[in-house]
């Protein structure tokens, strides 16, 4: 388990990181989203034991990272934003050098590079060197890098950054894969949609302060209590709102343009579904009923003001 306690880090006058409390655990894959410059980054080099903090801690399954630096780094794989890959280096070998580094035997190491390789869908590349590499397979090398010691916590600094959408796509399922591996996988970004397709735990972060944390649902509906129908009629705007007005679960009911209401709506799924039959069975004609699903991006823009340092 991951336990952040009043994380805190100044630069002279500049707070980056402003008293963060959060904890994870195993097959978390938590969302860290800000602007940039709103202390992503600063927060991920603590947790890497790269930056000491100004005030507060975190400990890994118990392990200090103020205390005990050395054994938490044995725990981690961090892949920062930028990183470096060595030229006229064959990708077996970039693997069993950090492999070498992490102190793993000689013995267990091919097995091990084989493993990380199929994980990352790059045994094809296993004799090529790193530099041939596409911007995506080299992201998925340091990924690989990151595995070969078997990490508890994943720290991934924008790790889809520069890719093209295929790369994005491959990266999220690999990084949804960590979770079900039962990882703790942190992957900061700003790029939103990019997150909500794998992160069951999301954090909001501006000018160094934790704004939101928790499983995505319940901060989708701390943001939109409410559910919104979008309902369009093919006529009798009028007979439909009368109707709406006057049903159970509805809050509110605004016509626009194109025959549109949108209803708000406090009910559940069924009763949306007892709503629908309502109106047909009087006589409205429905052409379109559906749910407004709010998305990551919904909820950043409505709980940060777009403040920075």
């Amino acid at each position: 388990m991951l336990e952040v306690q009043n994380l805190h880090k100044t630069f002279g006058d500049l707070t980056a990181v402003n008293n963060l409390s959060f904890s994870l655990k195993p097959g978390d894959v938590f969302g860290f989203i800000g602007p940039n410059g709103a202390g992503k980054t600063t927060t991920i080099r603590m947790l890497a034991t790269l930056l000491e903090p100004t005030a507060g801690n975190a400990r890994l399954n118990g392990v200090d990272i103020l205390s005990d630096p050395m054994e938490v780094r044995r725990r981690i794989g961090y892949m920062p934003d930028f990183f470096g890959l060595y030229d006229d280096t064959k990708v077996w070998e970039y693997l069993d050098f950090f492999a070498a580094a992490y102190q793993i035997g000689k013995k267990q190491r091919p097995e091990i590079i084989d493993s990380v390789l199929e994980l990352t869908d790059l045994t094809t590349k296993r004799e090529s060197f790193v530099q041939t590499l596409s911007r995506g397979m080299q992201q998925r090398l340091c990924l690989a890098r990151c595995l070969v010691h078997d990490p508890t916590l994943l720290l991934l600094d924008e790790p889809a950054s520069g890719l093209d959408p295929r790369a994005r796509a491959e990266l999220k399922e690999l990084i949804a894969e960590l979770g079900r591996m039962n990882k703790i996988v942190i992957v900061s970004s700003h790029i939103l949609p990019e997150l909500a397709d794998f992160c069951n735990t999301i954090g909001i972060i501006e000018r160094g302060a934790l704004l939101a944390f928790g499983p995505v649902k319940d901060i989708m509906k701390q943001v939109q209590p409410t559910r919104v129908i979008r309902i369009r009629v093919l006529d009798g705007v009028a007979r439909a709102l009368e109707l709406l007005q006057a049903a159970e679960h509805v809050k509110s009911a605004e016509p626009g343009e194109d025959n549109v209401i949108r209803v708000q709506f406090t009910g559940e799924v069924e009763h949306q579904a007892d709503l629908l039959e309502k109106m047909v069975r009087d006589g409205v004609r429905v052409v379109d009923f559906r749910e407004e699903e709010i998305d990551l991006e919904d909820v950043f823009l409505r709980i940060t003001t777009g403040a920075v340092h």
